[in-house]
């Protein structure tokens, strides 16, 4: 979910529905993304993620991404 004001972003990692809209109504909040810090800052709740995986929920391609290049 994207929040901040125009050119200065702020997402929310969050669970939801796929059939849901990007910013509608949201299962669980798990972490989240600013990218504006140098570097960005990625913060999510492990208990909350590794839970929402075990439940077989699928990463989106641009959460896994990110988790990919903050290794």
């Amino acid at each position: 979910m994207r929040f901040g004001k125009k050119g200065q972003p702020f997402y929310r990692i969050v669970a939801l529905d796929k059939r849901k809209k990007r910013d509608g109504a949201y299962l669980e909040k798990i972490g989240i993304y600013d990218p504006t810090t140098n570097p960005a800052t990625i913060n999510i709740e492990k208990d909350k993620f590794e839970n929402w995986k075990n439940k077989g929920a699928q990463l989106s391609e641009g959460l896994s991404r990110l988790l990919r290049n903050r290794r």
